[in-house]
């Protein structure tokens, strides 16, 4: 469809990320996706049509992991790269962490696809906290997004709830009220979501309100099949470091060996592993326990998480005796797995996989090219993979009886077992390869782009023409500019009319090196007429309707190239008669209203913010919806806000975020203030924006109105001279 070749970038932040002697099992985060990421970007860079990969992952400064996660760029092959960048605290935090700080990476993805001097053509994000990322990069830049969720917090959510978990308890374990909500952005606007299994689609997703299965595409990940190969005579693993690995721990070590390989969660269901084994004497006659999860060197010294892992199979190996027939080593390489498949495959043994919910499950896949059969759970990759495999058997993994059952089946009839070896060798080569998933993945990304490139076409058919570049950079203040103050209107510039004169002579003084900026939800003509009411001058930047009009200068020159950005999907008169129906909605007067922006007053009978993004999505209609000041409801295109706004405007120009000073006082100034720009929340603020009381470059002024915006240029001293400047 396309020859063009493609570059691609992709978001996987959290884990250990690095391209050699990945850490898996190091925690729950350092697990299969680390892996699927990796073998996916090696897999893309050497396929004919891609000219770059740039995975971006968290650059980690921690004495507790490797040096390797501090280095900025790191080569996967000739065409593809790890690139790390800086957000949040330099040491290592696990996901549920992050989620403050994304705003951030938002915000340094920008400044690095600003040195590399082009787009990429799709952003590929991984998990609900780079699906959070890339929507935002995604809505700025107009780049098609693709999504992999490789774990959904519903689903994980209401496990967890079934197995016993008290529900305020892994709230605040695991902020699942912040991640689903990020998972339904995501999900109602990726062109494409790859899922590795037909019930992933059919039924993970079920309970996300925001998505379209007509968006989804299976495409199974692949496996190395150089590494993963049946074994040899038994002869050649005498001197085998799975043998050592295994063998100390182990009274009678040439029993088969049941094999459990997983990183240390409780949702991969081990305990009921090593209930099922100590409960049957069949079991333990028959086999050997071996247990790979992860690598520690003290279990004291991991997360809680991990040490409960750990601390409740160690005390059901002592509660059933199993001292000299479960294996539990501490380290092992990466290396060495292949190497443990085929040891395993070579006793008779075989693979279980008891998760609780396993989106797909590459271990089976691995021993299916190693000739070793499997028990799994009944549950999403496993039902896929168990039938292009053939080569073992599905259970309930809630069933302590029924994986009993299955596994003496799988060990004592050897004619089955072979069998099953023999189809799980042949299944892995003709379904799962990485060449394969490549050439799935770029046919997909073709389809995207052309469908874009129409949707494109189509809208500079019915829109105005694109501003020219030469007409305006070389008039506007904002190319000599190195700082801009950008500030809301009412309740936090306008207010205090002796604060207001202060800081315009600070500004007046500062003429040519610090530019002014308004960012309002008010029209033009109304921020127009304020601003003159008050005696302020015309800014260099007014940011008008909630984002979704940006003008320059005294000539109040549209950028229309903004413009442009946030007309796709905007159906303003398909939007009205829509909202019309809903109680609780009063369309504000005509003079608030513009082309691309929808008001509404609200009153107690209308429907949540949540409830007006479905009911708009299931009728295909996409939009912004913004709440503030408790009353009012602005519906605006997707691609638009404030924050857009000010993120778009520095791309466009070459500004640092940094060199932003942004104020504001209500809800619609939210994605404003987040980021790397320099925040100031000026006193009697809305109650939405305590939320970023832990930010440490927001700050909470104590004064109102425009001696608020004051006091946070003094505490950031922005617009002084790195030589001397007065303050106001």
């Amino acid at each position: 469809m396309d020859a063009k070749p493609l570059r691609i970038l992709m978001l996987s932040i959290h884990g250990l990320v690095r391209s050699r002697d990945i850490e898996l099992g190091r925690d729950a985060d350092t697990g299969g996706q680390v892996k699927y990421v990796i073998e996916l970007a090696r897999a893309l860079g050497v396929h004919p049509r891609v000219a770059s990969v740039d995975l971006i992952t968290r650059l980690i400064v921690d004495g507790d992991v490797s040096n390797d996660y501090r280095v900025i760029e790191e080569p996967i092959n000739d065409h593809a790269r790890i690139i790390r960048l800086p957000f949040g605290p330099a040491r290592y935090l696990r996901k549920e962490s992050m989620w403050s700080y994304l705003d951030h990476l938002v915000d340094r993805c920008l400044e690095y696809l600003r040195k590399q001097g082009r787009l990429p053509d799709v952003i590929h994000s991984h998990y609900g906290d780079a699906g959070y990322v890339g929507e935002q990069l995604s809505l700025l830049l107009g780049i098609p997004l693709i999504h992999t969720s490789h774990s959904l917090g519903r689903v994980k959510q209401s496990r967890l709830i079934e197995a016993g978990r008290r529900a305020d308890v892994i709230e605040k374990q695991f902020n699942f009220t912040q991640r689903i909500a990020a998972e339904e952005q995501t999900l109602a606007h990726a062109s494409l979501i790859i899922a590795s299994s037909r019930q992933e689609i059919t039924s993970q997703y079920a309970p996300y309100h925001r998505f379209n299965a007509k968006r989804g595409a299976v495409i199974p990940p692949g496996i190395d099949l150089s590494r993963f190969s049946p074994p040899g005579l038994w002869s050649e693993f005498d001197e085998s470091p799975a043998r050592a690995l295994l063998e100390r721990f182990l009274t009678e070590p040439r029993k088969p060996i049941i094999l459990a390989l997983c990183r240390p969660d409780s949702r991969k269901n081990i305990r009921a592993l090593v209930a099922a084994y100590g409960e049957s004497k069949t079991l333990r006659d028959l086999a050997n326990l071996v247990i790979i999860a992860g690598t520690r060197s003290d279990v004291r010294d991991t997360s809680v998480d991990v040490r409960e892992f750990f601390t409740d199979i160690l005390l059901d190996i002592d509660k059933y005796d199993l001292y000299g027939c479960v294996a539990l080593p501490k380290q092992h390489k990466s290396e060495d797995i292949p190497e443990i498949y085929r040891y395993v495959a070579r006793s008779r043994g075989v693979l279980v996989n008891p998760s609780l919910a396993e989106n797909f499950g590459l271990t089976l896949i691995e021993a299916a090219a190693s000739g070793l059969p499997v028990v799994a759970s009944n549950d999403g990759g496993p039902q896929d993979i168990v039938a292009n495999c053939r080569h073992g058997l599905l259970i309930d993994p809630l069933d302590r009886q029924q994986l009993a059952i299955a596994m003496i089946a799988a060990l004592e009839n050897r004619e089955q077992w072979r069998k099953w070896s023999r189809n799980g060798i042949l299944g892995a080569s003709r379904h799962y390869t990485w060449s394969a998933h490549a050439e799935r993945y770029v046919h997909n990304i073709d389809r995207i782009l052309h469908k874009n490139r129409k949707d494109l076409r189509r809208l500079k058919a019915s829109s105005l023409p694109a501003h020219s570049e030469s007409e305006t950079d070389d008039r506007s203040p904002l190319t000599l500019v190195r700082q801009v103050l950008v500030t809301d209107l009412d309740n936090t510039l306008i207010g205090e009319p002796a604060a207001l004169k202060n800081l315009m002579g600070w500004l007046k003084r500062r003429e040519g090196r610090v530019a002014f900026g308004v960012a309002t939800g008010r029209t033009l003509e109304s921020t127009l007429r304020l601003l003159r009411d008050h005696h302020v001058p015309v800014p260099d930047l007014i940011i008008t309707s909630v984002g979704t009009e940006i003008h320059y200068g005294p000539k109040l020159r549209a950028d229309n190239g903004w413009k442009n950005h946030i007309r796709p999907w905007w159906r303003r008169n398909d939007l009205q008669a829509a909202l019309d129906t809903l109680p609780g909605l009063k369309l504000q007067p005509a003079s608030h209203q513009t082309e691309c922006k929808l008001c509404y007053f609200t009153d107690s009978t209308a429907p949540s913010h949540d409830e007006i993004a479905e009911f708009l999505e299931t009728r295909g209609l996409r939009a912004n919806t913004v709440f503030s000041h408790d009353n009012c409801l602005d519906v605006i295109p997707l691609r638009s806000s404030k924050g857009r706004a000010v993120r778009y405007v520095a791309y466009k120009w070459g500004l640092a975020l940094t060199d932003f000073l942004v104020a504001g006082d209500s809800a619609n100034d939210f994605d404003m203030l987040a980021g790397d720009t320099l925040g100031v929340v000026v006193s009697g603020h809305a109650p939405e924006l305590k939320k970023l009381r832990d930010r440490d470059n927001v700050y909470f002024a104590k004064s109102k109105y425009a001696a608020g915006i004051a006091d946070g240029i003094a505490h950031y001293q922005f617009g002084e001279s790195k030589v001397h400047g007065s303050r106001i």
